[in-house]
């Protein structure tokens, strides 16, 4: 039902996304310097699979040993996607001319067995916490950003929900919580209640640092967490851009000033598609020490999980209507909870797209 939504939305909102507007949009070469995730390991078969980030197309295979690997998707011969192609003994063929690949990129052409200069782009492929993930052929593991956390949390799984709106615009609605009463139907606050949200927003060199509080909103799911009338929701973020990410933390505040028992933890990363979609990779790690709950704590992971989607999923089913929101906040009348969104922009621009190096605000 969701991806017939999605659907749905593109189709009603199809005239935001081929826009002059899009024009304006920077390129994102060089972005695979980070470390991107891609696809869900499971997600990799006998097939390759193409996969896209930033301006550039890559096909996924499996080696002869089963080790994912990743070439640009487009043969050295004519050009032809690699991924339209197969697998034979390990190596990845063109279905154009029968060109051929290793995991390294080193080719063949059955043709012209000494031709040489047949080599594709390699890339470098690493897994973690059910994903694959790519990156440049210089790019070091230690590198890979954090997507799960240690114990007391443990993890709950993943997803991936696909944004119809270009990366700036998916950053933008993730910089900021006033939009919850509006666009969201689960966690988060009443639009009655946007009078009360306590706020703080801090600008540093290389990220920012978010958080909300505000009544939280009734509902059944809130109550099978304990969370019933008089619970405060807080919400605390920082974003990061090497690559774009953003790492919430969700709690809440019992009537009398105790804290909840269930901390909730999700790592959403940013993957540019092009110019007018961004891919949501989402990591979901939980710590509850509620007696019950916590015993039960891989059972209720579906439901942990699913509440995080549903939330993003309001997010995915909206923002195509804003979709060509201009790169410029020139003319647009922001407030005090837009302060985030015009220093991510800075730090998108200097740290993950290169561009113009800017001195950020001074933290506060």
């Amino acid at each position: 039902m969701a991806h017939g939504g999605a659907a749905a939305v593109r189709s009603r909102n199809a005239g935001y996304i081929h826009c002059p507007l899009m024009n304006e949009l920077p390129a994102y070469e060089g972005v695979t310097r980070f470390w991107h995730p891609v696809l869900a390991a499971r997600a990799l078969g006998k097939k390759p699979v193409r996969v896209t980030v930033g301006d550039k197309d890559f096909a996924l295979f499996r080696d002869e040993r089963g080790t994912p690997a990743a070439l640009l998707d487009r043969c050295p011969h004519r050009f032809a996607p690699l991924s339209a192609g197969f697998v034979d003994a390990g190596r990845l063929t063109c279905p154009y001319h029968g060109w051929n690949f290793d995991s390294h990129g080193h080719g063949r052409s059955p043709s012209q067995p000494s031709l040489t200069r047949c080599d594709a782009r390699a890339m470098k492929v690493a897994e973690r916490a059910g994903y694959l993930w790519i990156a440049d052929a210089d790019a070091r593991e230690e590198t890979l950003p954090e997507a799960t956390f240690s114990s007391p949390f443990e993890y709950m799984g993943a997803y991936s929900m696909r944004f119809e709106c270009p990366l700036h615009v998916a950053l933008d609605n993730f910089s900021e919580d006033e939009h919850t009463p509006w666009v969201h139907t689960r966690l988060g606050w009443l639009a009655s209640d946007a009078p009360k949200i306590e706020y703080a927003a801090h600008n540093f060199e290389d990220r920012t640092e978010v958080e909300y509080r505000a009544p939280q909103r009734p509902g059944l799911a809130m109550r099978l967490f304990g969370l019933g009338p008089g619970a405060l929701f807080v919400n605390k973020w920082v974003t990061r851009f090497d690559p774009v990410r953003t790492d919430y933390t969700i709690t809440h505040v019992l009537p009398g000033g105790s804290p909840s028992s269930l901390v909730l933890r999700a790592v959403i990363f940013m993957v540019p598609e092009g110019k007018t979609r961004t891919h949501f990779r989402v990591f979901v790690s939980a710590r509850d020490t509620h007696p019950l709950r916590s015993k039960l704590t891989r059972a209720l992971a579906p439901l942990v999980v699913g509440l995080t989607y549903k939330e993003l999923w309001d997010d995915a089913r909206f923002v195509p209507t804003v979709a060509r929101t201009p790169w410029s906040f020139e003319g647009m009348r922001l407030g005090k909870y837009d302060k985030p969104l015009v220093h991510n922009r800075k730090l998108l621009e200097r740290i993950y797209l290169s561009r113009r190096p800017e001195a950020a605000p001074p933290s506060e």
